[in-house]
C-alpha cells in the first residue's frame, strides 16, 4: 500500500471515484509533507555502545565484493556501506528488462552515501523529483562492529505503493548494533519503470515485474557478497512493510526467489491487492497511448526512446477505495500464481514467517485524504464511500460498522468507521488468513502493533479524529526515522523489545526478547499485541477485526 493516499483519476476501474473537493497546491504539499515525515530518516547518529570493543582486524571500513572494493563508514557501534550497485543501470536497452550484473570497477569505490532514489510518483514526492535517477539500483549494508562471527542478515524492502520510497530512508543502526544483525536496505524500480506490463515489452506472459526482478537480483547479490561484510548467507531473512511486505508475499511463491532466503517478515501488507496480467496489460496499453506510443507494433521502441521524465507518472493497476497502487503482476512467468491463492494452496516456501498489522492501519490514508483534498467525511457520504470500496456488499458492511459505534461526533466517527472497515477487510483479516494457511508448513508468529499514541507527524495531530496505531507508524520503533516527536520512555522500551524480537527471529527463526513476554507460535490464533503499557498475548484478534464476517462476504 502507499504510505499515503494518492490522487485518483478515472482509470476505468469498476471501483467508483469518491467525490471530494479538488486539492489545491498548498494541501497537496502538506499531504506530501506528511507522507515524507512518516518515513523520512534523520541523520545517521553514532550513539555510544556499552558492548566491549571487537578484536582488532584489518581496516574495517574496507570490503571487497565481486565487483570491486568499497570504502564505508565506521562508527563505535556499527558500520555502513551505502550506495552499492547491485545491478547494471537499467537504462537504454535495459529499460524494462531483467536486471543484469553490476559492472566491475577499479580501485576503491566510496560507499558513504546512499545512491539516488528510483523515479518517484510526483504526486507523493516532497522533493519534487530531486535526487532521483533511472540509474538507481543501489543497496545499503549496515553491520555491527567488524568481527570474525558471521551474523544473520535481514534484507529490507521498502514500502510506498510501489511508486515512492527508497532504501536510504531506513537508518538501521539500532537494528545492527543492538540486534547484532546485518541489515541490507534496497532500492528497486518503481511505478512505470518497475511494473509497466505492456505486451510489446516481452514475450507472452513475461512482462511487468521488473521491480520484483530487481529485488531478486539484490537477494542474489546478498547470497554472493554478504559474507565479506560479516553476514551469513545461509541465514537471510527477507522483510518488508506495506508494498515491501506485499513483495515478501510474492517472494514466498515466485519461482525466481526460491532458495534465496531462510525466513520472511511481512508487515502491514495487503497481499491480495495485486493485478492479474489482463488488467495490467490493458492499463499499460492505455498508459502507453497516453504518453504518445499508441501502436502496439512500435510501442517497445517508442517507450524506450522516451525521456525518463515523461514516465514519472505511475501506471495504476489496483484501487482500494480512493487509494491506488501499481506493483507486481500475477499470472506471469515471474509470478505465475497470485500469492494469496498460492499460500492457500500450500505452495509457498516452507520457511518461518513473522507476520502482522497495525491496529488502525487505514486511518493514515483517511487522514491523508482529509489533509490533501480537504475531504470531510460526513454521514451522508458514508454509504458512497462503502459502495466505492466494497461494491454490492456495502449495505452489509454499513450494518456491521454503524457510524454511532465510533462516537457521537460525526467529524470523527465517520472517518473512523470507514477506516475500520478497510483496516479489517484489506489488512487485518488478510494477514490472519495467511497466518492460518502458512502455519502448517513452518512456524508462524503473528503480531499486532497496538500503540495508539504512536508518534506521528505534526499535521496528523491536527485532525478531528485520532490516527492511532496507523499504517507505517511502527517503523520508527525498528528504524531511526525522523519527522515526529521522540518516543516516550515506555515507547522506547517497546522499541527495544521489538528490535530484540525481530533480530532474534532473523537469527534463529524464533522471536524472543529479554524481559519481554514469550511470543508463542500462531497455532490457534495467538497474537502478540505490542503495547507500551506491556505487550501481551491475545487470541481475540480475529474476533476484534470481525474476520468471520469478512470471510463470509468472500464465500
Amino acid at each position: 500500500m502507499p504510505e499515503g493516499s494518492e490522487d485518483r483519476e478515472d482509470s476505468g476501474s469498476p471501483a467508483g471515484t469518491v467525490r471530494g473537493v479538488q486539492p489545491g497546491p498548498v494541501r497537496r504539499r502538506l499531504a506530501a509533507l506528511v507522507l515524507v515525515l512518516v518515513l523520512a530518516t534523520g541523520c545517521t547518529s553514532t550513539a555510544p555502545s556499552d558492548r566491549p570493543d571487537p578484536a582488532p582486524r584489518a581496516d574495517p571500513s574496507l570490503v571487497r565484493t565481486a565487483s570491486g572494493a568499497l570504502r564505508g563508514t565506521v562508527a563505535d557501534d556499527h558500520r555502513l556501506f551505502a550506495g552499492i550497485p547491485y545491478a547494471a543501470p537499467p537504462v537504454g536497452r535495459l529499460r524494462w528488462r531483467p536486471p543484469e550484473p553490476a559492472p566491475a570497477w577499479d580501485g576503491e569505490r566510496q560507499a558513504t552515501r546512499s545512491g539516488p532514489r528510483c523515479l518517484q510518483d510526483p504526486g507523493g514526492d516532497l522533493e519534487l523529483g530531486r535526487q532521483t535517477d533511472e540509474d538507481c539500483l543501489r543497496l545499503n549494508v549496515w553491520t555491527p562492529p567488524a568481527s570474525d562471527e558471521k551474523r544473520p542478515v535481514m534484507v529490507w524492502i521498502h514500502g510506498g505503493a510501489f511508486v515512492n520510497g527508497s532504501g536510504g530512508i531506513y537508518d538501521a543502526r539500532r537494528l545492527a548494533a543492538r540486534g547484532e544483525i546485518v541489515v541490507v536496505t534496497v532500492n528497486y524500480r518503481l511505478g512505470t519503470m518497475g511494473f509497466l506490463a505492456h505486451p510489446a515489452l516481452g514475450s507472452a506472459g513475461d512482462v511487468g515485474n521488473y521491480g520484483l526482478a530487481d529485488q531478486q537480483a539484490a537477494l542474489r547479490w546478498v547470497r554472493d557478497n554478504i559474507a565479506e561484510f560479516g553476514g551469513d548467507p545461509a541465514r537471510v531473512t527477507v522483510a518488508g512493510e506495506s508494498a515491501g511486505g506485499m513483495s515478501v508475499c510474492d517472494h514466498l511463491v515466485a519461482p525466481g526467489s526460491q532458495g534465496l532466503f531462510a525466513a520472511a517478515i511481512i508487515q502491514s501488507a495487503p497481499c491480495q491487492a495485486q493485478a492479474p496480467l489482463p488488467v495490467a496489460e490493458q492499463r499499460s496499453l492505455d498508459y502507453a497511448a497516453g504518453v504518445g506510443c499508441p501502436d502496439p507494433g512500435t510501442a517497445a521502441d517508442c517507450l524506450r526512446a522516451l525521456p525518463a521524465d515523461t514516465l514519472r507518472k505511475p501506471v495504476w493497476f489496483v484501487e482500494i477505495g480512493a487509494d491506488r497502487l501499481t506493483g507486481p503482476v500475477t499470472g506471469t512467468t515471474a509470478l505465475p500464481v497470485d500469492p494469496v491463492r498460492a499460500i492457500a494452496d500450500g505452495t509457498a516456501a516452507p520457511v518461518p514467517v513473522l507476520i502482522g498489522t497495525n491496529r488502525d492501519e487505514f486511518t493514515l490514508f483517511v487522514a491523508m485524504r482529509y489533509l490533501r483534498d480537504d475531504y470531510r467525511y460526513t454521514p451522508e457520504q458514508y454509504p458512497g464511500l462503502l459502495a466505492d470500496t466494497f461494491g454490492p456488499d456495502a449495505a452489509q458492511v454499513a450494518a456491521r460498522y454503524p457510524i454511532d459505534r465510533f462516537g457521537p461526533d460525526s467529524r470523527a466517527s465517520v472517518p473512523l468507521a470507514y477506516a475500520a472497515t478497510v483496516t479489517d477487510a484489506e489488512f487485518a483479516c488478510v494477514a490472519d488468513r495467511m497466518a492460518t494457511e502458512l502455519r502448517g508448513a513452518a512456524p508462524v508468529y503473528a503480531y499486532e502493533f497496538n500503540d495508539r499514541q504512536a508518534p506521528a507527524p505534526e499535521p496528523l495531530q491536527t485532525l478531528p479524529f485520532p490516527v492511532g496505531a496507523g499504517h507505517s507508524l511502527e517503523l520508527r520503533y525498528l528504524f531511526d526515522v525522523g519527522g515526529a516527536p521522540p518516543l516516550s520512555p515506555r515507547q522506547q522500551a517497546l522499541s527495544e523489545a521489538m528490535i530484540d524480537y525481530w533480530s532474534a527471529f532473523v537469527a534463529t527463526g524464533t522471536p524472543s526478547a529479554p524481559g519481554a513476554p514469550p511470543w508463542p507460535q500462531f497455532g490457534d490464533g495467538s497474537y502478540l499485541s505490542l503495547r507500551p503499557d506491556g505487550s501481551r498475548v491475545t487470541t481475540a484478534f480475529a474476533q476484534e477485526h470481525q474476520c468471520a464476517f469478512w470471510a463470509d462476504l468472500e464465500d
